[in-house]
């Protein structure tokens, strides 16, 4: 499974490629806002920014929501850097530019998808990545782990080449979790990525190992 930190954060890109386990990046408006990224020669110059530290893929967010607008911001992006990945919402416009797309060798990263029915659209026009929003299903109090399981299992019978992305992660459970269910890339925050690192025994047993250690050496 490939992991993706979902951030505009340069340090945090940086931190998360010198874990060596960063395949990628996702992005969109509101993490570029979040990091003061306004304006879209700024934005522009940001998603460089972000391809220049990253070698995978760069998920970089259309703002138009109308086909035509959709293809013309999609070609911008996909200008700026070899790995840019154009990043479509599940609409009617979005479907039909994600074809479009696909016809022309740009690659699609389909978000805001919430249902099977939607996964089988994005894969049949061609996506590249589908992104299923898990933390924000579970807001409403039904299973979003469970939408990637049935996603896995229909693509796996269609043999559809559509990588599940695994969006909206809220906790290193959670990657865990979606690890199991088959998705193929997961896209998360640096704490929910480092949160792995994490387990009270491990913490017990390196401090019992350098106790050992120091009382050996002080013989």
């Amino acid at each position: 499974m490939k992991f993706f930190i979902d951030t505009a954060n340069l340090d945090q890109i940086k931190e998360a490629k010198d874990l060596g386990i960063l395949d990628g990046v996702t992005t969109n408006p509101s993490l570029m806002a979040k990091e003061g990224i306004t304006g879209q020669s700024n934005v522009m110059n940001h998603y460089k920014a972000i391809c220049e530290i990253v070698e995978g893929d760069v998920s970089a967010e259309v703002i138009a929501t109308d086909f035509a607008g959709i293809i013309e911001e999609g070609q911008r992006l996909f200008d700026l850097a070899s790995n840019i990945v154009v990043k479509v919402p599940m609409i009617k416009d979005g479907i039909k530019a994600i074809a479009w797309f696909t016809e022309h060798s740009i690659p699609t990263n389909c978000t805001l998808v919430f249902s099977a029915g939607q996964a089988i659209l994005a894969a049949k026009a061609g996506a590249t990545y589908l992104s299923p929003f898990i933390g924000r299903i579970d807001d409403t109090n039904w299973d979003g782990m469970s939408l990637i399981s049935e996603i896995a299992e229909i693509y796996a019978i269609q043999g559809y080449d559509t990588q599940i992305l695994a969006a909206s992660i809220r906790n290193s459970r959670h990657i865990v979790d979606a690890a199991k269910a088959g998705a193929d890339v997961v896209t998360c925050p640096l704490p929910a990525i480092l949160g792995l690192l994490k387990h009270p025994l491990t913490d017990i047993g390196l401090e019992q190992f350098l106790s050992d250690h120091a009382k050996a050496n002080s013989k």
